[in-house]
């Protein structure tokens, strides 16, 4: 799993509970970032905010979809409807608004996988 999200503190408190929940995790704190430890780590699903230094949530979103159907979830504190259709639009499976409970990150990563396990 690949966290891409630009505030240590919260990313490092996904990563130690997905951890607990046997996921391997890796993390990056910038849209390039994000992109390089796409292409090197080969995740099962993402974790993308929106707002990310050197290159946006929505553009990581378009260019990791212009090669792979790697399941995304795009996280943000934007709960407006117009941000989700555009989040969606731009390919994410879907969408997670902050704050979040990490109950709900979990069935809402389980329940992707499980969907994407089914039609591989």
């Amino acid at each position: 799993m690949l966290i891409v999200e630009d505030e240590p503190a919260i990313a490092e408190a996904i990563a130690y509970l997905l951890r607990d929940d046997g996921f391997q995790v890796a993390l990056a704190d910038t849209g390039p970032g994000g992109l390089d430890a796409f292409q090197t780590q080969s995740p099962d699903l993402i974790l993308l905010v929106l707002m990310l230094p050197g290159l946006n949530g929505l553009e990581v979103c378009r260019t990791i979809r212009r090669t792979s159907n790697v399941p995304i979830i795009m996280v943000t504190a934007r709960a407006a409807e117009l941000e989700k259709v555009v989040g969606l639009e731009a390919g994410a499976d879907d969408y997670l608004t902050k704050p979040f409970s990490i109950a709900e990150l979990r069935a809402r990563i389980h329940a992707l996988l499980r969907r994407t396990a089914a039609t591989s």
